[in-house]
């Protein structure tokens, strides 16, 4: 018989404040995902921490909804103060984020038909 195991994620850890400078309410999301709409997490949220162990972490920012419009990669840990005019004077609708090195062309196929990979957990 075979024995099922659950695999937990700890990382990517994604912060998410309601307020910029890292204030208000906030909401922690591990592992691989995507947040289609930042509007429904706390009412929109404003800043946000991001941390891995890996160096291949990937946080992926668009200017749209459902992981369209404009986007910007960031590599590595980070923390914005400030999501708003972040991407080219735009504020940041949708993300995503991951322990893995989405390529450009990976990003891309995300943006044009909406689906992320499998093994991702969609917000």
């Amino acid at each position: 018989m075979r024995k099922e195991v659950q695999i937990s994620q700890t990382y990517p850890r994604l912060t998410v404040f309601e307020d910029e400078n890292f204030r208000g309410a906030s909401r922690i999301f591990t592992g691989n995902l995507g947040i289609r709409n930042t509007d429904n997490i706390l009412d929109g949220f404003e800043s946000l921490r991001f941390f891995s162990t890996s160096s291949n972490a990937t946080l992926v920012l668009f200017t749209r909804t459902r992981f369209r419009g404009n986007f910007r990669v960031l590599r590595g840990n980070r923390s914005i103060r400030d999501l708003d005019d972040f991407i080219n004077g735009n504020d940041v609708e949708s993300l995503i984020s991951t322990n893995e090195r989405l390529t450009l062309a990976q990003i891309r196929n995300i943006r044009r038909s909406g689906n992320l990979p499998s093994g991702y957990r969609l917000i």
